[in-house]
């Protein structure tokens, strides 16, 4: 069973969809007890750093994803939720994320060129950077819907892949048993329900 971890911020449903199209059970939760239970766990998130984190520590899931990933279960973050498993985000101030990976969340801003749209939306190719079972079904080049104006820096350890909106930005990472998409897989088609399907099979 995969819990999807719910602490008022992420695509809940349409995730949960996602995983009941590949044939896997899946629970939206915010209960201790089903987390601790299940067998992988989702970490999703939408919106900015600071209110994000500032939820998740109110309600205490904080310890819990650190405590269920330190414990070798499979945790994969998405969108948002993967940015929180870095040490700091710096948007709206400066901010300790739960520290799982190495490296910080910056403005996309920073380092793309001007006049390029921010928030990055659309579809966007994947560049494979080095091999993880996560992204084991899916081939170089293959496109991947994108809503993001941060991106993880600093994390070359973690890095697996990245994609160019006018410079190269974090797309996905793993580390051990830590693993995430910047990108939205429930939004991706079926480039990204084979990502899913390789995270309930093969990581």
């Amino acid at each position: 069973m995969i819990a999807i971890i719910d602490y008022g911020v992420g695509n809940l449903f349409s995730l949960k969809s996602s995983f009941a199209a590949i044939g896997q059970e899946a629970v939206v939760t915010s209960d201790r007890s089903v987390i601790h239970d299940a067998d992988k766990i989702i970490f999703p998130g939408v919106g900015a750093f600071r209110d994000a984190i500032g939820k998740l520590r109110a309600s205490g899931l904080d310890a819990v994803v650190r405590e269920e990933a330190q414990s070798g279960k499979p945790l994969m973050g998405i969108c948002l939720g993967m940015q929180l498993l870095f040490e700091k985000g710096y948007e709206y101030g400066e901010y300790d994320g739960v520290g799982l990976l190495r490296g910080s969340i910056r403005p996309i801003a920073d380092v793309i060129p001007k006049g390029l749209k921010i928030p990055q939306i659309g579809w966007n190719a994947l560049k494979i950077k080095r091999e993880t079972p996560l992204l084991g079904r899916i081939r170089e080049g293959d496109c991947v819907y994108f809503v993001h104006s941060y991106y993880a820096a600093e994390c070359d350890e973690s890095v697996v892949a990245t994609t160019e909106y006018g410079a190269e930005l974090t797309a996905a990472v793993a580390y051990g048993n830590v693993y995430g998409c910047q990108f939205h897989p429930e939004k991706s088609g079926a480039v990204g329900l084979n990502i899913l399907r390789a995270f309930c099979e093969d990581v």
